[in-house]
């Protein structure tokens, strides 16, 4: 049976691009060449690459992963077809890799099995060899990474929406390109992008150069069950999901004249005075996403605060943009303020009447750019993957970027901004109101 399929994009895989040939006028037929005076003679056609073909894992390898793939490498002909079948059990489904150095087993396979897997590969002159392997897998660890993918099948979100994956402990450097290669994104019309991890390791988001497109159908698979992520651990689960992007939705935050400013596809809708945060807890400044709405909630802070700062409020239409504490939300108590003074303890607060409008509009993934505030947003603190220039983006990747997404300048980008569901996730904090 043909198992070779190409349905995934990988997130990120190593384009290796040969120089193009240089072509100019002339005859129809090879010009001479002259050496040493002479004419020489024209060269003759190159032979045909040979064919050569190899697989792993090698044959009878013991205690492997359950994230193992079908290595396959090939020159002077191509992958035909891999099969891969449990001993005892059932043919396994799965895929290659875009750029054909394995095949990717749909879903992590079972511990301590056996399997064996049979490679067909034909030359260039169309003859065929088959290779078989067989191996077994390991015990299921008791040392394990937790895992969290911010992205649910069937749900609409925003056009700044990134795919958000949440790692508890966070990966160590070391091991992020190998974590890397099994976090696959593919997008409905193709838009390519990268990932960016968190200093810490603890976050990794996958965006574009540019906002997605609306109407884009996004699939990820974070394939990481049983996969090594460092220091002897191991991925919970696999996680997965298809989402859509709607309706271009974004919103600006301007200190200098505390107004907030909704656009549609780009298009000013409405204005609406802000109250952010007071000189002692300024609001971050930078471009942040929402992450969570709540039309109702309670902000309890005596914990974060103490009990001579700390309070505890019912909040209305409240949309969490950082880790750290700061939404969009009501604040009635503030409404003489807004658009005078900041008085709050963070947040961007509105009178109920917008605070509600604005709820009713925005969707999770809608991206939010507050500026001219005493405080830079921290990267990390909320889904920051657009606090940043793309060719600061791609730098936080851990493998090479391909040369079609390489920096260089992109009409439509959004601006630079002013500093450069799933488990586990971080504790909410509330130190704003």
């Amino acid at each position: 049976m043909d198992r070779v399929r190409r349905g995934w994009s990988v997130a990120m895989t190593l384009a290796v691009i040969a120089p193009a040939a240089l072509a100019g006028c002339g005859a129809d037929k090879e010009a001479p060449r002259f050496v040493s005076g002479q004419v020489a003679s024209a060269s003759p056609t190159p032979p045909p690459e040979p064919f050569e073909f190899a697989i792993s894992p090698e044959a009878d390898a013991k205690d492997l992963p359950i994230s193992t793939e079908i290595g396959t490498s090939v020159s002077g002909g191509e992958v035909t077809s891999v099969t891969l079948v449990e001993d005892g059990g059932g043919e396994v489904s799965g895929s290659m890799r875009d750029d054909g150095t394995s095949w990717v087993p749909d879903k992590p396979l079972k511990n301590n099995k056996k399997y064996t897997a049979t490679v067909v590969a034909t030359s260039a002159s169309g003859d065929e060899e088959t290779k078989t392997t067989t191996f077994s897998t390991m015990g299921k660890s008791g040392s394990q990474t937790g895992t969290g993918l911010y992205l649910f099948d069937g749900r609409t979100y925003g056009v700044a929406m990134p795919v958000v994956v949440e790692f508890f402990p966070g990966v160590p450097e070391k091991e992020r390109a190998n974590v890397q290669k099994r976090m696959f994104v593919s997008t409905d019309p193709p838009q390519p992008g990268t990932w960016y991890w968190v200093a810490n390791g603890s976050q990794a988001f996958y965006r574009a150069p540019d906002y997605w497109q609306p109407g884009t159908k996004l699939t990820a698979r974070i394939a990481l069950g049983g996969h090594p992520t460092g220091d002897g651990r191991y991925g919970d689960q696999d996680r997965g999901a298809t989402a859509t992007i709607g309706g271009k939705v974004t919103m600006e935050v301007d200190n200098a004249t505390k107004q907030l400013s909704m656009f549609k596809d780009d298009k000013l809708v409405k204005q609406m005075p802000v109250s952010l945060g007071k000189p002692s807890t300024p609001s971050s400044s930078g471009t942040m996403v929402v992450m969570d709405k709540q039309a109702q909630t309670v902000f309890d802070t005596f914990a974060e605060l103490g009990p001579e700062e700390g309070y505890r409020t019912d909040i209305s239409f409240a949309q969490r943009i950082t880790w750290g504490g700061e939404f969009i939300h009501a604040a009635p108590w503030s409404v003489g303020d807004q658009g005078v003074r900041n008085v709050s303890h963070g947040c961007v607060n509105l009178s109920m009447a917008n605070a509600e409008w604005l709820f009713s509009q925005t969707k999770v993934g809608d991206p939010i750019t507050v500026k001219g505030t005493e405080r830079k947003l921290a990267d990390g603190n909320g889904w920051t993957a657009w606090n940043l220039t793309w060719d600061e983006f791609v730098k936080g990747s851990a493998l090479p970027v391909p040369a079609d997404l390489a920096p260089k300048q992109r009409s439509g980008s959004p601006a630079p901004a002013q500093s450069g569901g799933g488990t586990p996730t971080p504790a909410p904090s509330v130190t704003s109101g």
